[in-house]
This record gives C-alpha cells, structure tokens and sequence, in this order.
C-alpha cells in the first residue's frame, strides 16, 4: 500500500495551522469584548489556553516542533490578536462602522467549524493496517 502514503489530507506545511486560526479570531473577541474581572473572560482565558497547549497532543504524522517554540508561536499568535481586537474596539463607532464589532464572532464561528471537521476527519480518516 505504498502508492496512498503521499496522498493525504493537509493544510498548509506546518503543524496546527487551523487551530492558530481559531485561536487568532478567539483572542480579537477576547480583546473586543472582556471587561477586567468578568466571568466571560475567565472563561475564554481558559478557552485560549486550551487552544493554546491542546493541538499539540493531538495525533499526527507531521514532525512536531518543540513544545516552547509551539507556546511560543501560539503566545505571540494570541497577543497580536488581542491587541488588534483591542484596537478594533477602540475604532468601533468611530473610524468603522458600528457593525464591525460582530465580525470577529462570525469568523471565529466560521473557523472553529472548519477547525472541527479537519480535526474529526484527521482522526477518524481509515488507516490501512500494516
């Protein structure tokens, strides 16, 4: 069964790029919307935070990076995003319209779907016995 071994499904050439999506979109929320002290934002904390570090054990045949450069990178991915929501809170009403604001939830609705399905195909995709 050599001639299916090339021929699988991926996205991209690294690992884990549709859950850094998710991720990007959930901190843009997290910056838009979390008072300081709420409920809401302690729990999308521990959202992000399970984006951030789960992926990593999920199974895969990609070589995996070390576990600091993932956190890392995922980090960096999370900041970026919470400042740009934090600035498109700022801008909301005043330089964008006021229905900018719920176009973040939208995509990371859109990009959590996607996330799902690749991630329940990748493990419930058949695998050929050896």
């Amino acid at each position: 069964m050599t001639h299916t071994q090339g021929k699988t499904f991926s996205i991209g050439r690294g690992y884990g790029p549709d859950t850094m999506i998710v991720l990007f979109f959930l901190a843009i929320e997290y910056g838009r919307a979390v008072q300081a002290y709420s409920m809401d934002g302690f729990l999308m904390g521990i959202t992000m935070a399970m984006i951030c570090v789960l992926p990593y054990f999920l199974p895969s045949t990609a070589e995996r990076p070390t576990f600091s450069n993932w956190i890392l990178a995922r980090g960096a991915f999370a900041l970026a995003g919470m400042i740009f929501g934090v600035a498109l809170n700022q801008g909301s009403g005043t330089v964008l319209p006021e229905s900018m604001r719920f176009v973040p939830m939208m995509f990371l609705i859109l990009a959590s779907m996607v996330s799902c399905y690749i991630q329940f195909y990748g493990l419930m995709k058949l695998r050929f016995a050896k």
